[in-house]
This record gives structure tokens, C-alpha cells and sequence, in this order.
């Protein structure tokens, strides 16, 4: 998945990050709980502390790349899973997760707090919803102004002249927002439209690179990476909630965020956590995942992870609100539909636009 913590040296995480770990490493030992996760999952000290507190648990996490990457790789170790829990499958990749029985089922305490809109698996309670974001394109504001343009707002004025070689994305076979911004046009423009569209992104001049931190981090004007790095492309696929990352980590902090949020341009990221099959510590897996969905938890994952909580009521920093709300009506797309056509957009999104 993308890395969506933008200092993470900044945040004193209190984990431990191992190479390697196996089911019978934490079966053996019943007061650790290992949790498996793409690379960027962050809680704050104290409150992890204050989850082995209470439950008696340590816990321990391995960090396994990108989400498409981690899936993968929990896939083929099922029989013999590196950890007990796995964090950050979401809605673009968990029928593939599904299908191949990487989860038991175990519905989760306090589940009933989160919105009904989240829970993809009711049914089932193989996997719980954990956290939401928006995939949207982000635009730099200094870029716009200097050059008396207006930011664009929607797919359909991507493809128009004047935003002719402004665009990076990601490779959407090799990254979770390039997989989304795929998937968004798909729901915009149809299961046969989005070829057409990307047709005429290609022909403005979109550019397409491996995954998120090359993008952001590098290509993207708007970013303080980006402008380190000399990006310069204005226009970036990132998140709703990259904006106030931009105001948190800056110093001294702007008045206002940099950059801004094409909002007609978003599609809706659900992420999720499951109990491994044949995880060697499902008691504790199910405290973890219980814990996941703890008020506690939820209201800590914002500044940490830049996502917003599922549970109801709990509560979002300020600069969310100001500087990145989420969108108000993101492109969706059904599960079942994401499984049916997933990999053939993706392969023929990889012959129209890389070929």
C-alpha cells in the first residue's frame, strides 16, 4: 500500500518491526500477539501500552511491504501465517483475500459501533472495518496561482488541454491509489468508458510511476518532498486527508494547507483487519482486533495513519476538518464487482496506458 505516514520517525510507535515471524513463534508464546500489516501501520505509545496493559498481551509487528505485496504474501503462507493478525487488506484487494480463506471468521466486540456502510463481510465477519480514506487527485496551489489557472475538479477535466502533462499517478497493478483512481474512473465513465477516458489521459500526458512515495514524494510539486526532490507536476494522486499531513509536519506551520483536493476526482478506501486462519494465537488475535475497533484506537489513528475511524462517534483532530474533511460523494464501487473485473481492468489498464 501507499505510505501514507508522512514522518514516521516523528511518531514514537513502541513497536517492535521484525523480518521475520511465524504463527508457532506467538502459539509458543501466549502472551504475544503478532500482527502482520503493510508498512504503514502506526499507533502511539501509550496507547499500545495501554492495550498490553489491559489485555495481558505484548505485541509484536511485521511491516510487509505495500498492501498488494502484504496480501500476496499472507496469501501464500496461510497454512503457516507469519503473525495472527493481518491489518490493512482493503475493499480494492479483499475479495482476492476472501477467496483464497485467508481469514477465520470472529466477530469482533464493539463492531456494532461501527457504520453499517463499512462492514463489506456482515455476513461472514471474516474481516472487521477498521479505517476509511479517499483516493483523490491533490493539486498544488502555488503552481495554480502563479500561472492564473483553475484547479481542476473533476475525471472529466483531467483529459482537458490545459492540464496537458500535469498528472502523476501510480501504476495501478503495483499500488493501492493507482489500483483506486482506476477503479473511480471505472464507476465514473463505466465497465466500458474508462478505457476511452484513460485513452485521452495518456494522450494529455499523464505520467504513471511504481507507487505513492515516488509519486507524492518526488514528482509532485505540491509536497514538501516534492519540492525537495524538484517535482513538477502539480497534479498528483494521492488522498483527502494529504493536505493537513502537508500543515502537521511543516515548520513553521501555514496558515493554510498548500495544497488542495480535486473532490469530484475521490474514490472511497475501506481498510480492514482479519484473524489469520490457523493463527497460532486466536485469543489474543481476537483481543487485537477488538482492540482495533476501541474508541481508544480509533480516535488515535488519524494523526498517525491519516485515515479517518468507522466508529461512530469517535472523534477527528481539528486539522481534519479544516485543512482535509473527507469527501462528500466519492465514487464506490460493490465488492463483487471490484472481484468479477479487477484483474482484467488492471491488465488491459496495463496495455492502454504503459504499452
Amino acid at each position: 500500500m501507499h505510505t501514507r505516514t508522512f514522518v514516521a520517525a516523528a511518531v514514537g510507535l513502541g513497536l517492535v518491526t521484525l523480518s521475520a515471524c511465524s504463527s508457532s513463534d506467538s502459539g509458543a508464546d501466549s502472551k504475544t500477539v503478532t500482527l502482520v500489516s503493510h508498512d504503514s501501520w502506526a499507533v502511539s505509545k501509550n496507547v499500545l501500552q495501554d492495550f498490553e496493559k489491559q489485555s495481558g498481551y505484548k505485541v509484536r509487528v511485521l511491516k510487509d511491504g505495500d498492501a498488494g505485496q502484504a496480501v500476496n504474501k499472507a496469501i501464500l503462507t496461510k497454512d503457516n501465517p507469519q503473525g495472527d493478525v493481518f491489518f490493512g487488506v482493503d475493499n480494492t484487494l479483499l475479495s482476492r483475500a476472501l477467496d483464497n480463506g485467508l481469514f477465520q471468521p470472529y466477530e469482533a466486540k464493539g463492531l456494532d459501533t461501527a457504520g453499517t456502510a463499512y462492514q463489506l463481510d456482515a455476513a461472514k465477519h471474516r474481516v472487521t472495518p477498521i479505517d476509511y480514506g479517499d483516493i483523490c487527485v491533490n493539486y498544488d496551489k502555488a503552481y495554480f496561482s502563479k500561472h492564473k489557472l483553475t484547479p481542476p475538479t473533476s475525471y472529466a477535466d483531467l483529459v482537458k488541454p490545459q492540464y496537458k502533462n500535469l498528472l502523476v499517478t501510480e501504476n495501478a497493478s503495483t499500488s493501492s491509489p493507482g489500483l483506486g483512481f482506476l477503479l473511480g474512473s471505472a464507476a465514473q465513465y463505466g465497465d466500458s468508458g474508462w478505457q476511452d477516458y484513460w485513452k485521452q489521459l495518456k494522450a494529455n500526458g499523464v505520467k504513471v510511476v511504481d507507487g505513492w512515495e515516488q509519486a507524492y514524494n518526488e514528482e509532485f510539486s505540491g509536497s514538501a518532498g516534492g519540492k525537495k526532490a524538484g517535482g513538477d507536476r502539480p497534479l498528483v494522486v494521492s488522498y483527502a486527508s494529504s493536505p493537513p499531513a502537508e500543515v502537521i509536519y511543516a515548520d513553521p506551520k501555514p496558515s493554510t494547507a498548500p495544497t488542495g483536493v480535486a473532490t469530484g476526482t475521490c474514490f472511497r478506501q475501506i481498510e480492514f483487519a482479519g484473524l489469520l486462519s490457523n493463527a497460532g494465537n486466536t485469543k489474543g488475535g481476537k483481543a487485537l482486533i477488538d482492540f482495533l475497533v476501541s474508541k481508544e484506537f480509533q480516535e488515535d489513528m488519524p494523526l498517525n495513519m491519516f485515515v479517518y475511524p468507522v466508529v461512530k462517534g469517535a472523534s477527528v483532530p481539528a486539522e481534519f476538518t479544516k485543512y482535509g474533511p473527507a469527501a462528500q460523494n466519492p465514487e464506490t464501487m460493490a465488492p463483487d464487482k471490484i472481484a468479477a473485473n479487477r484483474d482484467q481492468w488492471v491488465k488491459t489498464w496495463t496495455s492502454l496506458v504503459l504499452k
